[in-house]
């Protein structure tokens, strides 16, 4: 898994983000900013912020590091905001940590990042099927003169069916993206080059280190999916349906459109 870390202090909420998160200082000595299992949107969120963020990550984009955050009963019940203090209580156990970069700013596109890493994040996105990065709302920060994803917790659609509908990767594999309302159509090129060339790092051994990141206990199991292996291994089956079917999402296949 990710390395453990315990939360020593809450410090502040953060405005942004639908999963309520905020800023926390560990026991490492860094600060994280936390997105909580207890929040509203509940686990898988946290599940797909690690699988697309170290996906991310192994095809070369700039994502900030992830740490699991132990939180401990002290600090929700010592919060004097009964709102948080409501959300802490919900979150005793392993959270989400991300790293905060101090001093980073939201991306507006003045300062767009090179042609064939915008083609990689917009191939990552359409591959993880990650609808919220648009010029509405980026995801992007610019930090150190680079440009660094964040927040995927929209992605990965398909395990919000789980457990009422079961997994379905071929469902998922045929699901469009809308390649031409993302925030770098206008930026990246060579979108077919870029899918032979991102498409041949994604196997099953890469995803399957991936999952192995994510903790047993965010892995909610079904009548059908009974184990944390039999999870993993659906979004697994999930992941490499859709490589294999690029016409439903590719980059490549919308070229045309523009």
């Amino acid at each position: 898994m990710l390395e453990t870390i315990t939360a020593t202090r809450y410090v502040v909420p953060l405005k942004e983000g639908g999963s309520l998160p905020a800023v926390v200082e560990g026991s490492d000595d860094g600060t994280w900013v936390v997105k909580f299992r207890g929040a509203g949107q509940g686990l898988k969120v946290l599940v797909a912020e690690v699988v697309v963020g170290e996906l991310a990550r192994a095809l070369g984009l700039r994502v900030p590091a992830l740490k699991l955050v132990e939180l401990p009963e002290p600090i929700a019940k010592y919060e004097a905001d009964e709102e948080v203090q409501d959300l802490l209580t919900a979150s005793l156990g392993l959270n989400l940590g991300v790293d905060l970069l101090p001093g980073a700013f939201a991306y507006d596109g003045s300062q767009p990042p090179p042609a064939d890493e915008a083609a990689t994040i917009l191939w990552l996105d359409a591959f993880t099927a990650n609808i919220d990065r648009t010029p509405h709302n980026p995801n992007l920060v610019r930090w150190h003169g680079n440009t660094w994803c964040i927040d995927h917790g929209a992605a990965l659609y398909f395990h919000y069916s789980w457990p009422s509908k079961g997994s379905n990767p071929e469902r998922f594999a045929a699901q469009r993206f809308e390649c031409t309302s993302h925030i770098m159509w206008g930026v990246a090129t060579e979108a077919a080059a870029t899918h032979e060339r991102l498409s041949a790092q994604v196997d099953a051994q890469l995803l399957e280190r991936i999952l192995a990141l994510v903790p047993d206990e965010w892995l909610e199991a079904t009548d059908a999916m009974p184990t944390p292996a039999d999870v993993r291994g659906a979004y697994v089956e999930n992941l490499l349906a859709r490589l294999a079917s690029p016409q439903a999402w590719s980059p490549a296949h919308a070229e045309g459109a523009r």
